[in-house]
């Protein structure tokens, strides 16, 4: 193979280097036009006016029954034990229970109803601390409805807008088009609880960038040992010299880039510096001796156990320290048996810290501009699955609050038997659409180019639910 000359060499490089440089500035150009705009007084603001600036999911991870926590059925359970209508079922998507159309039978709510706070909002008895404590503050949302029926796409689908694994998860995509407020911790961080149930596994890709810069991707922090691996210094080695190793590693990572351009480059100059800076930070972030007595109460943890009533806690913490994105998952709420006693005891290891989460907020100022979602990747059929549920696409529950939130409702409505959302249905896209909007992002607007296609996080869809905003 004949060897080009060496200018021949630099010269390829260079017209590479500055067609790679032109297309960043341009993308960074349009994004920075597209979320930002110039101001009367010669600084920037978001396109919308934001009404919240972090968002805090708690994933109820593995599907928590609708019919048994916020969506009480009379008729369902009158109609306890009998064949389910085949009308209802005929032609549907069903997981495990699919072609057993002549056994069906239709299972009552398993736990009594209430009606709580001044709103009168009906809530299940499983729920003791939302229901006394803050029902008044959120805003149920009766009517979701999915595309996936099994976890691992469900939870692809809710957190990335696609059934296509790969995609830029939500905290992905909002930090990326907001940056973080946060100068030493990750801007989208997740943390992870078990118990109470059939414990279907996550996967890291779930938080995942996707085709977004790297460095956008979701952090997991634990809240047992380590809150991440590798965070400590090896030993004999000072802040001092480990400083030094950075400087020399951005160094050479800059040489390179000079002549590159590599975005992947740029990612990995700015995580080595965000891991030594959070070196420093991670250590008092998990350190709860500061906080009193009181809060440890109301949230019902010591701090560092590895429970939920920890990560609620760590997540007021990161939130408080201007984290953009923290989403916690407790799994525990697969009930394809026994769902009466399983899913009294995976609310009562979730219920007081939720409830807590929104109290510890509002006291601190934070509530109004911290956005809160409490729910799963889908609901529960009305049918029997033996003494369970099987998975359901077709209606489930979520609660909001804060953040530009309507305090105090419940919006949507299902049949009868809580199998079709029938009034208001709110799509997995018309969620995403409405939390960019919150945070003062057209989802519509908001796209980032790859491989000859704008995407974004509502696809092609999405509709803000302006009647469930303050």
């Amino acid at each position: 193979m004949k060897q080009l000359p060496a200018t021949n060499t630099r010269d390829a490089l260079l017209r590479r280097s500055f067609l790679k440089t032109t297309g960043l500035g341009v993308g960074a150009t349009a994004l920075h036009s597209l979320l930002q705009a110039e101001s009367p007084s010669g600084g920037s603001f978001p396109v919308l006016p934001p009404r919240c600036k972090r968002v805090i999911v708690l994933c109820m991870a593995g599907g928590p029954s609708h019919l048994e926590t916020f969506d009480y059925k009379p008729r369902l359970a009158k109609l306890h034990g009998q064949p389910m209508p085949k009308s209802v079922t005929e032609n549907q998507q069903i997981a495990q229970l699919q072609g057993q159309a002549d056994k069906l039978k239709v299972l009552g709510p398993q736990h009594t109803f209430g009606r709580h706070g001044q709103s009168g909002q009906e809530i299940s008895s499983v729920f003791p601390h939302l229901a006394s404590k803050i029902a008044d503050d959120i805003c149920i949302i009766r009517s979701m409805q999915t595309e996936q029926i099994n976890h691992d796409p469900a939870h692809t689908f809710m957190n990335t807008g696609s059934i296509i694994s790969g995609r830029p998860a939500m905290g992905s995509w909002i930090n990326y088009g907001l940056g973080s407020e946060c100068s030493n911790l990750p801007g989208f961080v997740v943390l992870t609880s078990v118990g109470g149930g059939q414990s279907q596994p996550i996967a890291a890709r779930q938080w995942h960038s996707g085709f977004l810069p790297g460095q956008f991707q979701g952090v997991r922090m634990r809240s047992k040992g380590d809150p991440v691996l590798y965070i400590k210094s090896p030993d004999g080695v000072s802040a001092n010299r480990q400083h030094d190793v950075i400087k020399t590693v951005r160094r050479l990572n800059e040489i390179g880039n000079e002549t590159l351009a590599d975005p992947e480059l740029e990612t990995r100059i700015s995580q080595y510096e965000m891991a030594f800076r959070m070196q420093m930070s991670v250590p008092e972030l998990v350190d709860f001796s500061d906080e009193p007595e009181h809060v440890l109460k109301l949230y019902g943890t010591r701090g560092a156990d590895g429970t939920f009533a920890a990560n609620c806690l760590l997540a007021r913490r990161l939130a408080e320290r201007g984290v953009r994105f923290v989403q916690l998952y407790h799994r525990g709420w697969d009930h394809h048996g026994n769902i009466k006693q399983g899913i009294g005891h995976t609310a009562k290891l979730v219920d007081q810290a939720s409830a807590a989460l929104v109290l510890d907020l509002k006291q601190r100022g934070l509530l109004d501009d911290t956005l809160i979602v409490w729910g799963g990747e889908f609901g529960r059929t009305p049918m029997a699955q033996g003494s369970g549920r099987d998975h359901h696409i077709k209606a489930f529950s979520i609660w909001m609050a804060g953040g530009g939130i309507r305090p105090g409702m419940t919006y949507g409505a299902t049949d009868e038997l809580g199998y079709h959302a029938v009034e208001d249905v709110v799509h997995v896209h018309d969620f995403h659409a409405t939390m960019l909007h919150l945070m003062g992002i057209n989802h519509e607007k908001f796209t980032y180019r790859y491989q000859g296609r704008d995407f974004r996080l509502t696809d092609v869809h999405g509709r803000i639910i302006k009647e469930i905003m303050a």
